[in-house]
Formats: C-alpha cells, sequence, structure tokens
C-alpha cells in the first residue's frame, strides 16, 4: 500500500478527538471579542451587500 502511516493518520479519528479533548483551551484576552466582531462586520458586510444588490437587480429586471 502506498502512505500507509498517512493513510493510518487520516483515517484515525478517534485517536485525533481524543487529542483535541485533552488540550487546554485558551483564554480570550481582554479586546479579543471586539476584534471578532469587527472582522465579522467587515467580511459579512460585503457579501449580503452584493446578495442585496444581485436581488435589488433581479426586482428590477423583472418588474421594468
Amino acid at each position: 500500500m502506498l502512505f500507509p502511516r498517512k493513510i493510518k493518520r487520516v483515517l484515525d479519528v478517534e485517536d485525533v478527538e481524543r487529542k483535541h479533548t485533552q488540550e487546554p483551551k485558551e483564554r480570550l484576552e481582554k479586546g479579543d471579542f471586539l476584534a471578532m466582531l469587527i472582522s465579522a462586520f467587515l467580511v459579512f458586510t460585503p457579501v449580503i451587500l452584493g446578495m442585496i444588490l444581485v436581488l435589488y437587480g433581479l426586482y428590477w429586471l423583472f418588474t421594468h
């Protein structure tokens, strides 16, 4: 078989889940939540505006 260790590593889901449950979770710092909100706003606002523009364009196309 080609690359047996890599295949075993990919298919061994239980081992990966066990490793992730044992790792300690990192605490958020003081400004992390605000930074996440700002970045989410910057990411999702253009997408939402684009969707609104497409819907308005379709509305305009079918009504005129």
